[in-house]
């Protein structure tokens, strides 16, 4: 019988499985495996993670790893002799020895619809790539990254203003009850694993950094709006503007712009470009009212709808163009 669950996870996308485990009237968490806490804030103090978080409120013993492959974390394994192993962005590589453990193998919960987006970071690259539709995929772990049998999956469509924000608290909730099911398939013997291919279509999904919220101004205006969303709330998309950095939340692909048919674009705002600004360099200003700015790119234009300049909050458009007054002809991208 599949009763006895050990948990490793780490952020909060998998807070979201962990509760519901813990809520399950069928299976027990004997324990939690978590990252170790990080400094944050000023004062630099520990804070636990997510997962740990959840744990602790629900009085499940909590072990930190700082590497899960060291031989006492298998000794411990072998003294919890769970069932299960569940694995939710834990955020280490679990070794063939604990992987052979449990009866039932270790499941994880990944953010995509396998084999697609394998790595750290699938729900933001797949709103970055313009994606219209992600999901989530329960598989048994082998030892490479992202590559088991997969087991069951749940595709989602992306909404036309689809954030990595948005589409994270999507996937977690349906990645809960994903899971739920592929236990009850394990226990029952009705679960299919189907091989992964060898290759995946798409590139590997790395974590983010600070510099994949830069903006590149030479890519098509539909490639910017899709970045600026993707990488929404972290990093952050963020451009440079008159010797600071400009950070910008929400834009929207521009009708009939260069290269940019409105039939082909998610979003669409209309403004008047004249036609000798359709040729400016990316970057360029191309349009400005008391109310919208629009900029050129390497492929169409893009409005820009919310930003936040360097040590300010968030504003709409027109409230930066108030304490802002822009210019047409003036360069986003550019210390200028």
């Amino acid at each position: 019988m599949l009763r006895n669950v050990v948990f490793m996870g780490t952020p909060d996308f998998a807070v979201g499985t962990l509760n519901a485990l813990i809520d399950s009237d069928k299976y027990r968490v004997q324990a939690v495996f978590s990252q170790p806490d990080k400094p944050k804030g000023r004062k630099k103090e520990l804070q636990m993670t997510p997962v740990k978080a959840a744990a602790v409120a629900a009085g499940i013993p909590v072990y930190q790893p700082v590497k899960i492959r060291e031989p006492q974390w298998l000794d411990v394994l072998k003294e919890l002799n769970p069932d299960v192993i569940v694995v939710v962005a834990f955020g280490q590589i679990i070794p063939q020895t604990i992987l052979d453990l449990p009866e039932y193998g270790c499941i994880n919960v990944h953010a995509s619809l396998l084999p697609k987006y394998r790595g750290a970071a699938p729900i933001q690259w797949a709103v970055i790539d313009g994606e219209k539709e992600s999901g989530v995929t329960t598989m048994r772990m082998d030892a490479g990254l992202d590559t088991g049998d997969m087991i069951l999956k749940e595709t989602v469509p992306l909404d036309k203003d689809e954030t990595g924000g948005s589409l994270f608290e999507k996937l977690s909730s349906v990645g809960a009850q994903l899971l739920l099911r592929t236990l009850d398939k394990l226990e029952d013997g009705t679960a299919q694993f189907e091989k992964q291919p060898a290759e995946s279509p798409t590139a590997y999904a790395a974590m983010l950094t600070k510099e994949d919220g830069h903006l590149d101004w030479g890519k098509s205006a539909r490639q910017v709006e899709c970045r600026i969303r993707g990488v929404d709330p972290w990093p952050g998309a963020w451009t440079r503007f008159r010797g600071k950095t400009l950070k910008i939340w929400r834009a929207e692909t521009v009708e009939n712009s260069l290269g940019a048919p409105a039939a082909q674009t998610q979003t669409a705002a209309t403004m008047e470009i004249s036609a000798e600004m359709k040729d400016a360099a990316p970057g360029t200003v191309c349009a400005v009212t008391k109310s919208s700015l629009c900029v050129q790119t390497g492929d169409g234009a893009l409005s820009i709808r919310e930003l936040q300049p360097e040590g300010k909050k968030r504003m709409d458009i027109g409230a930066f163009l108030r304490g802002y007054p822009v210019e047409i002809g003036e360069r986003f991208g550019e210390d200028n």
